[in-house]
């Protein structure tokens, strides 16, 4: 079971609860421990500081992922860690790239998610693993690829 922790710090649209906790169940379902996390909805002056104190780059981003730092077996639920989502830039990038702003949603939560289960896109080889079910997972709910056309790629950070 995931016991998910839904945060909105604006006054923004965002989705329903029900959609942020089916993505990320879909998203975590190869681990099979019982999971807590938290999704944070944030405007775009948090979301900038945030970019700004932890990775050093002044402009807010759509995900950041903080990956719990703690020993499984000190927690009654394994506490997998946070997503910080930036809605502004969710609506933007969606706009932009002329995608629906639903499967825009969805793939972030889902890469987020992977970051929290220890996938990454630094290395090629990486990257083609974690994209590779990023499209499996958002085919699943009938969502296009969001790789399709490389110069619009969705992941900003």
């Amino acid at each position: 079971m995931l016991e998910l922790d839904i945060q909105r710090a604006t006054d923004a649209a965002t989705p329903e609860d029900a959609a942020l906790r089916r993505w990320c169940e879909l998203a975590l379902r190869q681990r099979s421990a019982d999971s807590e996390m938290t999704i944070r909805l944030v405007d775009e002056a948090e979301g900038r500081e945030l970019n700004h104190t932890y990775r050093h780059k002044d402009y807010a981003t759509n995900v950041l992922s903080f990956p719990a730092d703690v020993p499984d077996e000190l927690l009654d639920i394994p506490l997998l860690g946070d997503l910080v989502i930036c809605v502004a830039v969710v609506e933007r990038e969606a706009a932009e790239q002329g995608k629906s702003l639903e499967a825009h949603w969805a793939h972030l939560v889902i890469h987020g998610c992977l970051h929290l289960l220890g996938y990454d896109h630094i290395e090629d080889e990486e990257a083609e693993e974690m994209e590779s079910l990023e499209r499996e997972l958002l085919a699943e709910l009938g969502h296009p690829d969001p790789y399709a056309d490389d110069e619009t790629d969705s992941i900003t950070h």
